[in-house]
């Protein structure tokens, strides 16, 4: 239970995607509108910055915006070093959120440091919030780790300086938990993180972690970067732990370009999901590279809008339409791979490559249904596209409402 939105995590439930705001918490109208559209672009949680007395105060005015706005997705509060007061001085910020994130590396130092992070669970525990303890190597708790290595240099075989970071980071994680469930917390109301910036890194750290708790696991490669860096790390990093069973809820921590929309971390989030086939959001479409037998600019134009309209109707159609989301549409250049391809695909078009006659077979459910011809191949594929969905997927919602 997060507040009074229902979003599971862990055990069986599916690996959910989250994001985070880049606006300032104290613009509540501002945040709500970058929440609203993360959440339509499909993040199921979305974390927002709550640093100061200011911000926290504007907290229950996002949370009233959204639900005026029919936005349910569960809001979590992103807290470092004076969280412990933020939540005890501003209940109403407390209570809007369903969830705290925690970075034990910033709750405070010496005996400050177990009394605060105290002070925050105890306050997740009043308002029955689950939290979050997430490491970070950027900001590690440098006791422990001053700890850990003097434990090292004691070692008959020491280990190298990677390695303490990484037991460093495990320890915090888990250690923090611990003394959260001595409190009282439940534990299935606790979730870990532990990010690092480097593949490799994450992979071993991720690896380790999961085998020596059973807590829900939070993924992400901090800091990954911009563009097709930051893209393809984060794919690498995810997809090997997803692979292995590790992971319930991920983020992909892109650096957008200037003037790019958030929400590209979002789509980036699922694809990584949906490649694996472990959920589907949104019809894949299957579309050829190209090559010298292709009229490129056509079959390029036609891939691109169809999977930009279905992108596009997704939120509405997810409850019109229930599973359309596993729907595959295939564009095709030629007639190399085109009519296979188009014939395992739900519904796929062959479009005719340079030199090649002009006709494109159009494949339903893997038979051929049509021949299109002409210049208007593209508007024409598309509109048989809307009318496939109402008929299959249309007809299913009307005999589920039965």
């Amino acid at each position: 239970m997060w507040g009074s939105r229902v979003v599971t995590i862990g055990g069986d439930a599916p690996v959910r995607i989250q994001s985070m705001t880049n606006t300032d918490t104290q613009d509540p109208i501002g945040t709500a509108i970058q929440v609203k559209e993360l959440a339509v672009a499909g993040s199921e949680l979305v974390r927002i910055t709550v640093n100061t007395p200011e911000a926290a105060a504007q907290v229950p005015y996002i949370r009233e915006q959204l639900d005026r706005m029919g936005i349910d997705v569960p809001l979590i509060g992103d807290f470092h070093y004076n969280g412990h007061r933020l939540l005890t001085d501003h209940p109403a910020c407390a209570e809007a959120l369903s969830k705290y994130r925690i970075n034990p590396g910033n709750v405070g130092k010496g005996d400050k440091r177990d009394k605060q992070f105290g002070q925050m669970i105890e306050a997740a525990m009043r308002w029955n919030k689950p939290v979050r303890i997430g490491v970070n190597w950027g900001s590690l708790d440098q006791e422990l780790l001053a700890h850990l290595m003097d434990v090292n240099s004691r070692r008959a075989e020491p280990w190298d300086a990677k390695s303490v970071m990484y037991e460093a980071l495990v320890t915090s994680a888990i250690e923090s938990a611990q003394r959260a469930q001595a409190m009282g917390m439940d534990g299935d109301q606790i979730i870990l993180s532990c990010k690092v910036s480097g593949v490799q890194d994450l992979i071993s750290v991720y690896r380790e972690l999961a085998r020596r708790c059973d807590y829900a696991l939070h993924l992400g490669l901090t800091e990954a970067g911009m563009g097709t860096k930051g893209t393809v790390a984060s794919s690498v990093a995810l997809g090997i732990l997803l692979q292995e069973g590790i992971g319930d809820t991920i983020r992909v921590s892109l650096t957008p370009a200037p003037g790019e929309s958030r929400t590209q971390e979002v789509v980036i989030a699922s694809e990584i999901i949906q490649a694996l086939g472990l959920r589907s959001f949104v019809p894949s479409v299957t579309a050829c590279p190209g090559c010298g037998r292709t009229t490129s600019t056509t079959f390029q134009e036609l891939a691109k809008q169809i999977d930009d309209y279905l992108r596009a109707q997704m939120p509405v159609w997810r409850a019109k339409y229930p599973g359309v989301e596993k729907m595959k549409v295939a564009v095709m250049g030629c007639i190399v791979n085109g009519p296979g391809e188009s014939k395992h695909a739900d519904i796929g078009i062959s479009l005719p490559g340079t030199g090649e006659a002009p006709a494109a077979p159009v494949f339903i459910d893997g038979q051929k249904a049509m021949t299109l011809r002409g210049d208007n191949i593209a508007n024409e594929f598309h509109e048989i596209v809307e009318d496939y969905i109402e008929k299959r997927f249309g007809h299913e919602t009307a005999a589920d409402h039965a």
